[in-house]
């Protein structure tokens, strides 16, 4: 892939390309004439006119970080102005992203590969070629594709190396192809490249129904008798258990480290740590001889919307650090992992992408997906794999949201519900009225009914008076 340069120039230029270009004015009119040269000019001017509005109007969708902080800090906005395409470069039409754990950090400015705002972010997308630059050979117009880029890729359009494109599998979904680049690029080089993973070995996965963990899970299963430890909260281990997990563990409820312990007293061969901190030394200690820690993640100072400084400094504080001899001494070792790093590993990236887009064509791995949102959804799914809801992978989709016109129908009928039940109740306080206007006349016919009776008991008591 290319170096950090590269990509930071692209943005540059695909911001710079967004202002709108000052229209050329139209051409003075030629004279009337039969001659073929003014039949030409007048042939050669037109397309040239019409080509000139095409490029100014041409619009894309774009999610951008405007800040650090919450959900809201991502916003949609509408960019003018069709990308430049450089030597090598192919203009992509974004038809699906993928979501990560780095854009949450990226979010809350814990990530360094993301330049600082206002900027696209995104790693992996998949779609179609619209256009291929000068000097691009082994991609055409109409293919469909998966791209893996340091960002920029949270957009309708996309401008990026052709190197960083692979082309999409026969069966393979938009969405499927999205959720692969990062997640399984990374889980291939830790368990591969790093673990060495053999049969008859076991390892533990933290946040197993993740993407990554999921990814790791499922090439686990392509080695023979293969202990797969997995951490998740209860209401998913059904689900990581079908997907390989041998043991599932409650990471709310129970002490991870007691758990793998019960079942193998010696430690485990290899152990992924994303999270940091104080769980890198337990990492480090569950290690049995010959084992591999492989640190990829700082998870655990994600706390909350904003950044949380009281859980970067205790994720600081307990940082792992070991000194040589106790690796020695212990056959351990320790690696790390950060594909953000290796943009510049253009042929390694390549490689390994290819042997994982075999294993898929040969039924061996599946993205799974958990859900799909569209751009307008980003902070609710951001939200909800920050929160730790997903199973899979989280997916953006360009689609834009449909016009809510079968919510507005519903509206109506509520409206017309409304004014029946209003109009209920006028009808209801008339009768209540009318009953009430009875019930007056009713006492006023009732009263002189009742002067009559005093009358009559004064005159009685009046004859009793006189005798």
């Amino acid at each position: 892939m290319s170096g950090e340069d590269a990509p930071a120039q692209q943005q540059n230029d695909v911001d710079q390309k967004q202002e709108t270009k000052p229209a050329e004015e139209p051409k003075a009119e030629e004279p009337k004439t039969e001659s073929a040269a003014g039949g030409a000019a007048e042939a050669a001017a037109t397309p040239e006119a019409e080509k000139v509005p095409e490029e100014e109007t041409f619009t894309y969708r774009a999610l951008v970080l405007t800040g650090y902080g919450g959900y809201d800090k991502v916003k949609l906005q509408v960019k003018k102005g069709k990308p430049a395409l450089k030597a090598g470069e192919v203009l992509v039409r974004v038809k699906a992203c993928g979501l990560n754990f780095a854009d949450l950090m990226a979010r809350q400015g814990l990530y360094d590969r993301l330049p600082s705002p206002p900027v696209t972010p995104g790693m992996e997308c998949s779609g179609v070629v619209e256009a291929v630059g000068e000097e691009v050979t082994e991609r055409k117009v109409s293919d469909k594709v998966m791209v893996l880029n340091r960002f920029g890729l949270w957009q309708e359009v996309a401008v990026v190396p052709a190197s960083h494109t692979f082309l999409i599998p026969e069966g393979m979904s938009f969405e499927e192809a999205a959720a692969l680049p990062v997640n399984y690029v990374t889980a291939y080089m830790m368990l591969f490249d790093f673990g060495n993973l053999r049969p008859n070995q076991s390892i533990l996965i933290h946040s197993a129904a993740g993407g990554v963990g999921t990814a790791v899970t499922q090439l686990c299963k392509t080695v023979n008798e293969v202990t797969v430890f997995g951490t998740a909260s209860a209401s998913k281990h059904e689900a990581i258990t079908q997907g390989g997990v041998t043991h599932a563990i409650d990471y709310r409820t129970k002490d991870y480290v007691e758990e793998v312990r019960k079942i193998s007293p010696k430690g485990l061969d290899i152990v992924l740590d994303p999270l940091g901190g104080s769980d890198t030394h337990k990492a480090y200690n569950l290690l049995k001889p010959m084992g591999k820690l492989i640190t990829y993640g700082t998870a655990n100072m994600l706390a909350g919307q904003k950044k949380n400084l009281l859980a970067v400094a205790k994720n600081w504080y307990h940082q792992f650090s070991i000194h040589t001899l106790s690796l020695i001494q212990g056959n351990k070792s320790v690696c790390g992992f950060h594909l953000g790093y290796l943009d510049n590993e253009t042929e390694l990236i390549n490689q390994t992408m290819n042997t994982i887009l075999d294993l898929y064509k040969q039924g061996k791995i599946k993205p799974r997906i958990d859900s799909t949102w569209h751009l307008e959804q980003v902070g609710d799914a951001m939200r909800k794999m920050q929160e730790r809801n997903n199973i899979g992978k989280v997916i953006l989709t360009t689609e834009p949201m449909p016009k809510e016109e079968k919510k507005e129908e519903p509206k109506k009928e509520d409206k017309k519900e409304d004014k029946k039940k209003e109009d209920k109740k006028k009808d209801d306080k008339k009768k209540d009225d009318g009953k009430k206007e009875e019930k007056k006349d009713d006492k006023k016919k009732e009263e002189p009914k009742k002067e009559e009776k005093k009358e009559e008991e004064k005159k009685e008591e009046a004859k009793k008076e006189e005798k």
